[in-house]
């Protein structure tokens, strides 16, 4: 695989660089005031989670988990998501976070 590559797996977002720009000049331009708070990371080998919370602008609030794969020099090459909204209550009494 060439460096310059850029595997997406989430569905809404092409392949490549300009792709993944391109979504999220748009995401930013829609939601200026969407917040996102990064809870914990996880590292290991060419992998990075990120767990994060978010908070959109008309106060849904959503939990996040994000993966992605870089090459040997430090660049995302690949990525996957899950996105869950947070719910008022759960069976169990533990928060998403």
């Amino acid at each position: 695989m060439s460096a310059l590559e850029y595997i997406q797996h989430n569905p809404l977002v092409g392949n490549g660089k300009q792709a993944f720009i391109d979504y999220f000049s748009e995401m930013a331009k829609r939601y200026p005031s969407k917040k996102i708070e990064f809870v914990r990371a996880v590292a290991e080998g060419d992998l990075v989670a990120l767990h994060t919370h978010q908070i959109w602008p008309s106060n849904e609030e959503y939990v996040t988990m994000d993966f992605f794969r870089f090459d040997a020099g430090g660049k995302i090459i690949e990525h996957w998501d899950a996105i869950q909204e947070v719910p008022n209550e759960t069976n169990n009494g533990n928060p998403m976070y």
